[in-house]
């Protein structure tokens, strides 16, 4: 039931009381109206109307920190949200002309005073101590999770921890192996090595999806176009998208097919979208998923400016127990508009061609 209908109910009950006590109305004044509940536009097939751009934006962390329960008191959100909004106010400060030349090695930068929040410690990882991303560029949004009038400390729901479950053995050795066969080769030995979000092939974690989850940096923005036989997804970093084939008769590819998002066929459950993923690519396999990794996802327009995307892992070869998390897509007025990343992966080349420079330094120092 969302916030409206709550509300209708809210106030006929209260109408009802305050007449059991015998209130007095004017004479001739005609009685109040309930407020007729929300209902989902639709599309010219009768489907709920998904089309638009909405974010996934949000402070609230994919797994639950420290021993904090699956919600949050009205005082922890606002407290959360406060620290987000003194972060923006602090990054945006002008710089002093006259501080000192930073450590050898660089320094690490607190985006505020204070003890650094989720969203702060993220940003540090990714700009690190030299170089790498500054508080200018983020954009995480500045809200926690609230769904259904409760603030969220997490967007995994269950297991009930909040927590990813443990990997399984064989995962640990599969993982323990992919990583033997890297140390065979220097950091920055050819560009394969490189993750594929610094390559610009997808975007930021796992943004794109399937799961489609916040990325924590910036563009947490999507497109939804909408026909009667297909769904179209496009993420605003790296300009990823999905095209979601609908219907029962539709099915998925040989498992030798793979694709870099997976592929998607999705059927309507009453007012919810249900998509099925699965034959991903085996360089795209979300933390350390297997060729057996299977994505449920769930799309319900709760609301004019909101869409709860909920989503279930399955992949018994990699995690102990499948596991589920949800989050609100936020309508947004802004338009959407090209991410190029670094143009024809310039900055990549310029990387590697610095690790080369170091080589040819280094043995001619070693002839010297």
């Amino acid at each position: 039931m969302n916030r409206l209908s709550r509300s209708a109910l809210a106030f006929v009950a209260a109408s009802i009381a305050t007449g059991a006590f015998g209130l007095t109305t004017l004479e001739g004044q005609a009685p109040a109206k309930a407020a007729k509940p929300w209902t989902a536009p639709r599309t010219p097939d009768g489907k709920p109307d998904l089309q638009g751009n909405w974010s996934n934006e949000t402070q609230t962390p994919l797994e639950r920190m420290g021993k904090q329960g699956a919600t949050l008191t009205a005082d922890e959100a606002k407290a959360i949200e406060d620290r987000a909004k003194l972060v923006a106010e602090y990054r945006d400060q002008a710089s002093d002309p006259n501080r000192p030349t930073p450590p050898k090695g660089g320094e690490d930068r607190l985006l505020a005073p204070g003890t650094p929040s989720f969203i702060e410690q993220v940003s540090a990882q990714a700009g690190g101590k030299v170089g790498g991303y500054n508080g200018f560029w983020l954009d995480p949004g500045d809200k926690v999770i609230t769904i259904d009038g409760v603030a969220r400390s997490s967007i995994v729901v269950d297991p009930p921890d909040g927590r990813v479950p443990a990997l399984t053995p064989e995962a640990r050795q599969r993982n323990a192996d992919r990583m033997a066969a890297n140390k065979k080769f220097a950091e920055f030995d050819h560009p394969e090595i490189r993750g594929l979000a610094e390559r610009c092939l997808l975007s930021f974690g796992s943004n794109a999806g399937p799961p489609m989850l916040p990325n924590y940096f910036y563009n947490n923005n999507y497109q939804i176009v909408q026909t009667k036989d297909h769904v179209m997804i496009m993420t605003e970093m790296v300009h990823d998208v999905r095209v979601i084939r609908l219907g029962a008769q539709q099915q998925h590819p040989p498992s030798h097919v793979k694709l870099w998002l997976g592929d998607s066929i999705g059927r309507w459950e009453g007012d919810t979208l249900v998509v099925e993923t699965t034959n991903f690519h085996p360089l795209q396999r979300y933390r350390g998923a297997s060729e057996n990794l299977k994505v449920i996802e769930r799309f319900t327009r709760t609301g004019p400016d909101t869409i709860l995307y909920k989503f279930t892992i399955e992949d018994p070869t990699t995690f102990t127990a499948p596991w589920s998390g949800e989050v609100p897509f936020n309508r947004i007025d802004e338009m959407i508009f090209e991410y190029a990343c670094h143009e024809g992966n310039y900055a990549l080349s310029n990387i590697l061609g610095g690790a080369r420079a170091q080589e040819r330094r280094a043995t001619e120092q070693k002839r010297q």
